[in-house]
């Protein structure tokens, strides 16, 4: 019989205490390099604040970079737009359409096009992820942001001696110089999954939500599961589609069951959707056929290994789940591709060439802002006296692909209890509907990275907390 959780014993602790020294003072202190971060850095420093940013990896960009998304888009002004003009002057990127990819739309293997009338028009346009982390880094450098790479966000030092809320002293990181201290004056939350919310004691929602209602539905609450991203090339488009016209398999579920039943496709590779509505219905929770999209020249392309949705990995806040889907899906990925070179016409000479640095967390931390951002305001397209943007048009899937026109107020950058942190891209404060609809891509994430850096450097000219800067005129 086991024991009540009350009288269990309680396991062994080390402790030891450290003498952390100050390596860094700035005046604004970024905790993440992905597009928010690099953003807010990029931008501060621009204003003229002392700005500092920490990154894990060993470059900026975050998913787009070092996860291998790498998703062009037509600028949508500021930062962003400097972004895809640079990485187009730099020879970065490459542009899909019918004429260099005949048969793509419509095709059931297309990670973007698959739902597009066969053989219609489309520009997919792509960014090379290497390529464009040197980008990024250069402008960083050239800005003077102190950018420290290879370097991991350990903890935040809170001061809570005021009667108000807390305010962030300084953060712990760690890099090869060890243990090291980052005193500031405002710290911007960019690691994408509230880290720094989390470790400062800031309120947060943990990922995940009632979602799919249908007959898989069993009352648990799953994140949104993740995705490890990587790169084939050496394909032959037009082999694989003349294969799929001649066999009659267009999602390969032939060769598929051929494979299983030789014993060369482990189970979980390829999984049936899972039914369900509300918030992506079908997405992210299956992975029943290859699942690609145009990277490069040579037949280079992106696929996609999502988490088992069944799983319930909380790879933000666990480090067993988060080893779990590391492990597991590189397992997926050699298996996928020995499966596609020994059955699928058009890969016998596909390599992978590349396989992102981490697993892309699409459900994680979700901050509790001074307002947070519901479906309910997208709905009736609420307006805001601090809205950090002129009203923006978004199209929400859940919603059936319906439009809508709303704003979003300054009040979700900031985070309750902690007076000196301003929050950006996937870790604003949204519920969990509204955020991964639409709003976790890497323009937004860019655009919300550059208000926050503003933000941050006004608040230094003005020798202000971001609670108390005034805010009535949108940026955007």
């Amino acid at each position: 019989m086991t024991a009540p959780a009350s009288t269990t014993p309680a396991a062994p602790a080390i402790s030891r205490h450290y003498q952390v020294p100050i390596a860094y003072e700035a005046d604004v202190v970024v905790v993440g390099g992905g597009p928010g971060g690099f953003a807010a850095a990029l931008q501060a420093s621009r204003m003229g604040a002392r700005t500092i940013m920490v990154e894990r990896f060993d470059m900026p960009g975050g998913v787009h970079t070092s996860g291998l998304q790498g998703a062009a888009d037509s600028g949508v002004g500021g930062i962003h737009t400097e972004l895809m003009e640079r990485f187009a002057a730099e020879g970065h990127i490459y542009t899909a359409t019918q004429s260099t990819h005949p048969g793509w739309a419509g095709n059931p293997l297309s990670h973007y096009e698959r739902k597009k009338p066969l053989g219609s028009d489309f520009r997919r346009m792509s960014f090379n992820p290497e390529g464009a982390g040197c980008v990024m880094s250069t402008m960083l450098k050239e800005t003077g942001v102190t950018a420290l790479y290879g370097t991991t966000f350990v903890d935040a030092i809170v001061d809570r001696s005021g009667p108000g809320d807390g305010t962030i002293t300084a953060i712990l990181v760690e890099n090869a110089s060890g243990l090291q201290a980052i005193a500031g004056k405002i710290f911007i939350e960019g690691s994408g999954t509230g880290e720094l919310v989390a470790r400062s004691g800031a309120p947060f929602v943990r990922g995940g939500g009632p979602q799919p209602r249908g007959t898989a539905w069993d009352g648990v609450q799953r994140p949104i599961p993740g995705g490890l991203l990587w790169i084939m090339t050496g394909i032959e488009l037009l082999r694989l589609i003349s294969h799929q016209e001649s066999a009659k398999d267009p999602e390969l579920q032939k060769v598929m069951a051929e494979a299983a039943a030789a014993g060369d496709l482990p189970e979980g590779v390829y999984r049936p959707r899972m039914s369900g509505d509300n918030v992506y219905g079908e997405a992210y929770i299956g992975h029943p056929t290859l699942d690609m999209s145009p990277m490069a020249e040579n037949g280079t392309y992106v696929l996609w290994q999502n988490v088992p949705y069944e799983w319930a990995l909380h790879m933000d806040d666990t480090i067993a789940d988060h080893t779990r889907a590391k492990q597991e899906l590189r397992g997926f990925i050699n298996a996928e591709a020995r499966f596609l070179r020994k059955y699928v016409p058009g890969f016998e000479h596909a390599t992978i060439a590349n396989v992102g640095r981490f697993v892309g967390i699409r459900d994680g931390r979700h901050p509790i802002g001074e307002y947070v951002v519901n479906i309910e305001d997208v709905r009736a397209g609420r307006r805001f006296r601090d809205a950090i943007s002129k009203p923006m048009t978004k199209t929400f899937f859940w919603e059936g692909f319906n439009k809508h026109d709303f704003e979003v107020p300054f009040r979700s950058f900031l985070p309750k209890s902690i007076d000196n942190m301003i929050l950006t891209g996937a870790s604003l404060s949204f519920e969990y509907r509204t955020l991964f609809m639409v709003m976790r891509n890497f323009p937004w994430c860019t655009q919300t990275g550059e208000i926050a850096g503003y933000a941050a450097a006004r608040c230094i000219e003005q020798k202000i907390k971001p609670k108390e800067l005034e805010w009535t005129t949108p940026y955007f």
